[in-house]
């Protein structure tokens, strides 16, 4: 199964950050970054199950994958 996670050029650790901050801060990072680079947001908060996916596909950025194998998920967003 883990060969299914894309492998990330940035990560955005968002660990013990209170919703909204690590949706509002994927958006923020997604925009610096180049066209091919994939973003890992790793957030233990419960709400950004929810609001991550839904800022992603809000702003025109593409949700690879979703690992929610541990109590802190892992986002992988490429730009």
């Amino acid at each position: 199964m883990q060969n299914n996670i894309p492998t990330p050029t940035h990560r955005l650790d968002m660990q013990t950050e209170p919703c909204p901050y690590p949706a509002i801060k994927t958006i923020e990072a997604l925009r610096e970054l180049g066209d091919d680079d994939i973003l890992e947001v790793i957030s233990d908060c419960p709400q950004s199950i929810n609001n991550i996916p839904l800022d992603v596909e809000k702003h025109g950025y593409k949700l690879l994958h979703i690992d929610s194998s541990s109590p802190s998920v892992r986002y992988f967003v490429k730009r």
